[in-house]
């Protein structure tokens, strides 16, 4: 068992998937082997999370899952906890497993209750497995929100209830504020424990595969992990980083285009040229003197990677043509991403980019994913990973769907899911720098698909780091970000 932290690169497995490497795992063990070996999991961890719990209150429900929970509260038992269990469902109807494990329970001491305790130091949630996607209702959605709600820590049993671990959606919106919440996710980490409100749900994941292997099942995404750093040569020279453009700023968004151009000097771009639309700009910036400013025309856009929409209104339509047919590398954001999903003429462009292999990331939020797609921003949220593969089929490029378990997906490769970060990146402009970061990376050099992992990745890493005492603002993340610990 261990727990799963930003750091941590490993497969995730959808819902079928998972079934098939439960039936599986299943048929080479014992009667009974799988639920025994997660109710000691289960049991392990909350004697970890609340060592000194006097009450453990162990909700279960009808299926596989309230097996588990029946397990765990056997074993907590045994081991001197006052364990108290609430069941949902006919016990005639339990699976043989978890029908087993609920007479151990009853063998160990367990108190069965019709209601939760008044007080309880833990909380394991075992009502709904990851196969049960219907609401919680009743008595089960109240219990949930006691368990959610309450100041109790809370232990999901391999999912939050009603949390789709394919999509990360809730099917029963939980309390935002509670006590601290564990999730173990048993066999196989699931996608949708990291992206959308399963984050917020889970809350720490660990994973216990239960002593059984994944075989040759492929995952379904990967967690992306901490990414590699390529050294840097001693004999090398700012030629050897590449030249970024960031062309953006209309007349009273400046200040987008200069977080992306200061990001991309900071993560390492050899030269970093500011192409702002608004013709009154500034022609250096005193606090940042090597930042150069060029007018947009002037650039050699085919020995760049152009970092193009940050800030860019509709002005930056009329220089999108050109961009799209002679940047070596692009990062598309924020009005040049706009731009293209109102004109099918800029979408063909974006489409021959991708016949020539030239390397394109797009970098949408989920808005500007909705309209390129032409849905709702609720769409996309409703299943992110679909959505990014969708973008990343039809336009030929690397996507990355930003947002709370940032989804990076490109045509015909598994999608990744970025760990890190936090919510003090949402404030105004982090968007602006993730895409110079992205910008200094593909200028270095870097394939798409890796430059935005390890750009998504270092960006969330900041944030994470970033002293709780220090307002984090996008022109701090933008600027060599020096107040961040190490």
């Amino acid at each position: 068992m261990h727990c799963i932290t930003s750091a941590t690169a490993a497969d995730l497995f959808d819902i079928a998937a998972s079934r098939r490497i439960e039936q599986a795992a299943a048929a080479k063990l014992p009667p009974h082997a799988l639920m025994q070996r997660a109710g000691l999991a289960v049991a392990r961890l909350a004697m970890a999370v609340a060592p000194h719990a006097r009450t453990v209150w162990i909700a279960c429900g009808p299926g596989n899952n309230g097996g588990d929970g029946f397990e765990a509260a056997a074993r907590l038992q045994r081991r001197g906890f006052m364990t108290v269990l609430t069941r949902i469902g006919d016990e005639g109807r339990l699976p043989a497993d978890a029908l087993a494990s609920l007479q151990r329970a009853r063998a160990a001491g367990v108190t069965l209750a019709d209601a939760p305790p008044q007080y309880f130091d833990l909380a394991i949630d075992a009502l709904l497995g990851i196969g049960n996607l219907r609401p919680p209702t009743g008595a089960m959605a109240d219990w949930m929100q006691r368990m959610y709600g309450g100041p109790a820590p809370v232990l999901g049993v391999d999912t939050p209830s009603g949390l789709n671990t394919d999509t990360g959606t809730l099917s029963l919106e939980l309390p935002a504020h509670g006590g601290p919440r564990v999730c173990l996710s048993l066999l196989t980490l699931k996608p949708g424990l990291f992206t959308a409100q399963g984050r917020d749900a889970a809350g720490d994941v660990w994973f216990d595969d239960l002593g059984v292997g994944t075989g040759a099942e492929p995952p379904s995404a990967r967690l992306a992990g901490t990414p590699a750093t390529p050294p840097r040569s001693h004999a090398s020279h700012k030629g050897s980083y590449g030249d970024v453009a960031v062309i953006g700023g209309a007349p009273g968004m400046a200040g987008a285009v200069l977080l992306a151009a200061s990001a991309a000097a900071s993560a390492g771009a050899g030269r970093v040229f500011v192409a702002a639309l608004d013709t009154a700009m500034m022609a250096l910036d005193p606090l940042q003197p090597e930042l150069m400013f060029r007018r947009p025309d002037t650039l050699d856009l085919a020995a760049m990677t152009v970092v193009c929409g940050c800030g860019g209104g509709s002005a930056v339509r009329e220089l999108l043509p050109q961009v799209l047919q002679t940047a070596r590398a692009l990062v598309l954001d924020a009005d040049a991403l706009n731009a293209v999903a109102a004109d099918g003429a800029l979408q063909g462009l974006l489409e021959a980019r991708a016949r020539r292999r030239t390397a394109t990331v797009l970098t949408p939020h989920p808005l500007e994913a909705a309209r390129l797609l032409n849905t709702s921003a609720a769409d996309i949220q409703g299943d992110r990973l679909h959505a990014a593969r969708r973008l990343a089929e039809r336009f030929g490029a690397v996507v990355v769907l930003k947002g709370s378990g940032t989804v990076i997906a490109s045509a015909g490769e598994t999608p990744m899911i970025n760990a890190s970060g936090n919510a003090r990146l949402a404030t105004a402009g982090t968007g602006d720098v993730l895409a110079g970061m992205v910008g200094a990376a593909l200028a270095a050099g870097r394939p798409a698909m890796a430059a935005a992992c390890g750009a998504v990745w270092r960006h969330g890493d900041l944030a994470d780091r970033w002293p709780a005492e220090v307002p984090l603002t996008a022109g701090a993340l933008a600027r060599g970000l020096p107040q961040a610990r190490s």
